[in-house]
């Protein structure tokens, strides 16, 4: 049986059966002692190497006093993680808090962002994001607070792990007004301040380079110490995230080609503060 982990679906399911254990203030080991398990069968399952069954998850979920509905997505989770893709449909909205990606960011080891018409989410600031929200319909405002609140916290995860991160973005996105006068401002600065720092670099793809390989739109690729790749692509009211072979070596040729269109780190960053100043 492929290894659960190396899927999207399997590396959350890992992660969810770890943090009911963290929150049932058990270890793997003492669990395995109530059920009276080998600790190599908790291992597989957590690992997707087969042996348990559902009714094994459940007892383990049981033990937990996993909540019902994360215990029912855990389940569900567990008889799809050696499917690769996963497409996320998320209602009129997207969450607040982006499970999957937070959980995949919190153990990237390179985040590579193509940003075609805003600043990456990882760069924006609050007022920047407060901007966004508020020009979308299909977000109540009263929201704001609690998406910008989770928008930093993920920010900040990435900047404390000095993830490194390369973001190629189109001039087009430091030049879309967003928000007032103040809010770019602040917002380009920023970018500045945060491309001082040595895990993170800019490559901007000129609006004179016309036509070019990533008019499909924009994607994160994150990359992993012992994992493949995994492509998150964001929507309105979805996420899909892509996992196989294929479809990774695809985004990877499009990264290619904006590295050959792109100007260079200290190109990017001189006219950053052009259009700042």
């Amino acid at each position: 049986m492929p290894k659960r982990d190396s899927t999207v679906r399997g590396r959350e399911f890992g992660a969810g059966v770890r943090e009911a254990l963290r929150k049932a203030g058990l270890t793997g080991r003492g669990a395995c002692e109530i059920l009276g398990w080998d600790p190599a069968k908790l291992s597989d399952m957590l690992n997707g190497k087969g042996g348990v069954t559902e009714g094994d998850v459940q007892r383990l979920l049981g033990l937990c006093r996993t909540p019902l509905d994360e215990a029912s997505h855990l389940v569900t989770l567990f008889h799809e993680t050696t499917r690769s893709g996963w497409l996320q449909i998320h209602g009129e909205r997207q969450p607040i808090l982006p499970r999957t990606l937070g959980e995949h960011e919190a153990v990237a080891t390179q985040i590579i962002c193509w940003s075609m018409n805003l600043v990456p989410g990882p760069l924006q600031l609050p007022d920047y994001f407060r901007a966004l929200i508020a020009s979308n319909p299909n977000t109540p405002q009263e929201e704001a607070d609690d998406r910008v609140a989770a928008r930093v916290a993920r920010q900040q995860q990435l900047i404390k792990r000095r993830c490194g991160m390369t973001f190629y973005i189109h001039e087009q996105a430091l030049r879309l007004p967003v928000g007032n006068a103040e809010v770019m401002s602040d917002q380009l600065h920023h970018l500045i301040t945060m491309g001082a720092r040595s895990y993170v670099t800019y490559r901007i793809l000129r609006t004179s380079t016309g036509a070019h390989a990533g008019l499909a739109g924009s994607f994160t690729l994150m990359k992993f110490d012992k994992l493949e790749p995994v492509v998150f692509i964001d929507a309105e009211n979805h996420a899909v995230f892509l996992d196989d072979k294929d479809s990774t070596k695809a985004y990877m040729k499009i990264l290619s080609s904006l590295d050959e269109a792109a100007l260079d780190a200290e190109q990017s960053k001189e006219l950053i503060e052009r259009i700042t100043s």
